[in-house]
């Protein structure tokens, strides 16, 4: 066997091989997996935006006046009207003055982490101590390679753990970077915001919340969990998504004016990448403008999470303690939770099952996501056909959710022990 051949045994024996599935339908709550109709429990179209007619039709009438791609990078010649268009729209939804767009959230991660990092601090004279980008121990891992590629070293605090945060914080110099999920993507809890912006005010360091899993989800009219958290206009960068809530692709970040013009200037993802291609800006524009004029899928998405986990409390199954639309049911090893999906879907429902390196070893799980188009029956047979699914399987759900995350190793020194 060849080098590959050997890791690929390898995988397989840990029970971390992988492979893709074929959907041959559109993103709704029920698919065609695999040739065979099943309930979509594991997709971040939390809306249910991604079929609708109005975004579809958005997306081919872009197709048919723009193109199908950009053609070029945002500073040659791939910045269109359309892309202007969702960017000024982008920055009135999250109250900003600026935004720019990306091709994907990792790159908007990677590029706005390198670049404010890079950033010289406008206070020089206060403070002492190395430029550091802190990050939460269970950041997605756009956020863990962007910490990895940025000119600092990196402090890695406990997951929600604001007095480690301000441990290491007395260690650093002003211009620091604080960086953090709002909703963390494999536990569905939610950053505790509010300390993290007053500890970076008090320490003049700057501050991105990467809102993916929190756009359209959580906050007044779905703008996320800083609008939530009534912190409009001190945070340094938000980061969002096209690609869950509002059913397209691409990736956004707003900022002050100054700010997205020296991300424009200085992101390396942004420069050195094929701008994202016009029928995708312009159907996330359209679910834009629906969730504008539909602020009940907000509400829908929230009721369906709350129903989802009292339904799973009546069947046996410890739901956690988070209110969000991801809900984490930890089984410990990867084989029970790969066994757990299949008995799953052997009863018409698609939960994916979650393993290292996405999660820490012994927390595999199931990670179920809801959408605002699931009906209460489904929700309810659900929980009961992965209740009957665990009992088939003898797999049992861990009380507690257990940390998440690949962790990034902290730097040596004082603020990283």
């Amino acid at each position: 066997m060849n080098d590959a051949e050997v890791a690929l045994e390898e995988l397989t024996r840990l029970g971390l091989h992988r492979s893709t599935r074929l959907i041959s339908s559109p993103q709704g709550p029920r698919v065609m997996l695999d040739g065979r109709p099943v309930l979509l429990l594991c997709s971040n179209n939390y809306l249910g935006l991604a079929e609708h007619p109005r975004v579809r039709e958005a997306a081919a009438d872009a197709a048919m006046r723009w193109g199908v791609g950009a053609g070029a990078s945002r500073l040659v010649s791939g910045t269109m009207t359309i892309h202007e268009k969702l960017e000024q729209r982008l920055a009135d939804f999250e109250g900003t003055e600026r935004c720019v767009l990306f091709g994907s959230g990792y790159l908007a991660n990677i590029g706005v982490i390198g670049a404010l990092t890079s950033l010289p601090a406008a206070h020089t004279n206060s403070g002492g101590g190395e430029r550091v980008v802190f990050s939460d121990a269970l950041n997605h891992a756009s956020i863990v390679d962007g910490c990895r590629l940025a000119k600092a070293r990196t402090f890695v605090y406990r997951h929600r753990d604001v007095e480690h945060l301000a441990w290491g914080l007395r260690e650093a110099a002003a211009g620091s970077v604080i960086v953090t999920d709002s909703v963390f993507s494999m536990d569905g809890d939610i950053a505790p915001l509010v300390e993290i912006v007053e500890l970076a005010e008090r320490h003049s360091a700057r501050v991105i919340v990467d809102e993916a899993h929190a756009t359209g989800a959580l906050g007044p009219g779905g703008r996320g969990a800083v609008a939530a958290a009534g912190l409009e206009g001190r945070v340094t960068v938000v980061v969002g998504t096209l690609g869950k809530a509002l059913g397209s692709y691409g990736a956004y970040a707003c900022a002050s004016s100054a700010t997205v013009e020296y991300l424009v200037n200085s992101a390396r993802t942004l420069i050195f990448s094929t701008a994202p291609p016009p029928p995708a800006i312009a159907g996330a524009l359209a679910a834009l403008e629906l969730l504008s004029e539909q602020p009940r899928l907000v509400e829908k998405l929230r009721a369906n999470s709350a129903l989802m986990r009292a339904a799973l409390a009546r069947a046996g199954i410890p739901p956690g303690d988070g209110d969000t639309q991801i809900i984490p049911l930890i089984v410990g090893g990867a084989v029970q939770a790969v066994e757990l999906c299949a008995a799953a879907l052997r009863r018409g429902v698609f939960a994916q099952a979650i393993r290292p390196p996405t999660v820490a070893p012994r927390s595999s799980r199931l990670r179920l996501t809801l959408m605002a188009s699931h009906t209460a029956s489904e929700i309810k047979g659900a929980a009961e056909a992965i209740a009957a699914a665990a009992a088939d399987t003898g797999v049992s759900f861990e009380g507690e959710t257990a940390p998440a995350g690949e962790v990034l190793a902290a730097s040596a020194g004082p603020a990283a022990r």
